[in-house]
């Protein structure tokens, strides 16, 4: 047994989980004296099997997280399932849920708050995903006191600010796969968006409710509700500006993929044109409110869209057709999720070396999301069972990064 390094890793696991030293002490039926000597290296030269069971029971995690760096290093990438509970047990707290804060401390300013929400989708962007899991559940918290706390503009900012909040989680639980939760979010931060009477946030929190209803099965709802909100706001939305424009062309992009994800191959076209008409307007790339919108990022929809309606190899030319510059002006997560739908549209081609090179491109770029993505992982699996030729021993490396089964 590796026992080197155990006690850093405790001590990793355990901040991330919020508790004390004597919040772990005593779950663990010890004194925090003994967690200062364990997490300080005096106590792992020859760990009892039992205590390290335990602990690994406390912090959540496998045993193995705490015997590896190597395993602490991709368990560590993620936002798991132990902070999705965290961040959904945050979501049913009856002060969230009614807007009644009893006894509670002064709501957060919205300078601080605005900060804040930046802090988290700009990580997210980052493919930084870790600190998100300990972030969401104390950002929703004072996000929904400031908006119960404050009045009149200062409330309607609030409210905006608790939409984009909850817009963030909904992204963050689509990423890992928590469809339920998802929604959840999704439909809140639709509730939030109305209060604040922003069509930027109503057309903002409508597109990640449609991320969350086509990715629930509910493609063609989806459509119509992109569709239908995006004609009620759009003199609304391009009197504003870059965010409102920007916002416009999201609810077109999701809207497209929403389709292809129906099957509704002939709405396709006219989604990416009504997209494509915004980001003309707006004139180039932009990241208004993190959407990374503009040409590029409807060029990179056009592949998504393709690759969803089982189109290969005209995902794979329409990808070759983007310039290597305009993608790297991207966020890395819209990078590494673009590279994950080439290799998907390269193994539907048939040619899945070039796939596998291609995820381990990903990879590069932003390890994050080609380790922890559902929809990643389930396409290294694809690859396993097909079979990928040359790059069998690459793809049995990138299996084993993914954490996938030998």
């Amino acid at each position: 047994m590796d026992t080197s390094g155990i006690g850093r890793r405790v001590a990793y696991w355990r901040e991330r989980r919020r508790l004390t030293q004597g919040d772990f002490g005593a779950l663990m039926g010890k004194s925090r004296r003994w967690v200062q000597d364990l997490e300080g290296g005096q106590r792992q030269s020859d760990p009892r099997l039992s205590v390290l069971e335990r602990a690994a029971e406390v912090l959540q995690v496998r045993l193995e997280v705490l015997l590896s760096d190597w395993a602490i290093g991709r368990a560590a990438e993620c936002v798991d399932a132990s902070e999705l509970a965290e961040i959904r047990a945050t979501l049913h707290r009856h002060d969230v849920i009614t807007g009644v804060f009893q006894d509670d401390p002064e709501a957060v300013g919205l300078d601080s708050l605005r900060r804040n929400v930046a802090y988290g989708w700009t990580a997210f962007q980052a493919s930084d995903y870790s600190p998100l899991g300990r972030v969401l559940p104390p950002l929703l918290l004072d996000a929904n006191r400031a908006a119960a706390q404050a009045e009149g503009d200062a409330q309607r900012t609030a409210y905006a600010l608790l939409s984009l909040t909850y817009q963030l989680t909904t992204a963050v639980a689509t990423k890992f796969g928590d469809e339920a939760l998802a929604w959840h979010a999704a439909d809140r931060s639709v509730m939030a968006a109305e209060r604040s009477g922003d069509c930027v946030a109503m057309a903002g929190a409508t597109r990640h409710l449609c991320d969350a209803m086509f990715h629930r099965g509910d493609g063609a709802a989806a459509v119509d509700l992109a569709t239908a909100v995006a004609g009620r706001l759009e003199a609304d939305l391009v009197d504003r500006g870059e965010q409102g424009l920007s916002m416009l062309g999201m609810l077109y992009l999701k809207a497209t993929i929403a389709a292809a994800h129906a099957e509704a191959r002939a709405k396709v076209p006219d989604l990416l044109e009504a997209a494509e008409a915004s980001a003309e307007r707006l004139g180039a790339d932009g990241n208004a409110l993190w959407t990374a919108f503009g040409p590029t990022n409807v060029r990179i929809h056009r592949v998504s869209a393709l690759v969803r309606l089982n189109d290969g190899a005209d995902a794979v030319a329409a990808a070759a057709e983007i310039a290597v510059p305009a993608m790297s002006g991207l966020p890395r997560e819209r990078r590494a999720h673009h590279l994950g739908d080439v290799a998907r549209g390269l193994t539907l081609a048939g040619r899945r070396e070039e796939a596998v090179s291609t995820l381990l491109e990903a990879e590069r770029e932003a390890p994050e999301e080609t380790h922890c993505r559902p929809r990643t992982k389930r396409l290294v699996e694809d690859l396993r069972l097909l079979g990928a030729g040359s790059a069998e021993g690459r793809l049995r490396g990138l299996a084993a990064r993914c954490g996938l089964p030998a």
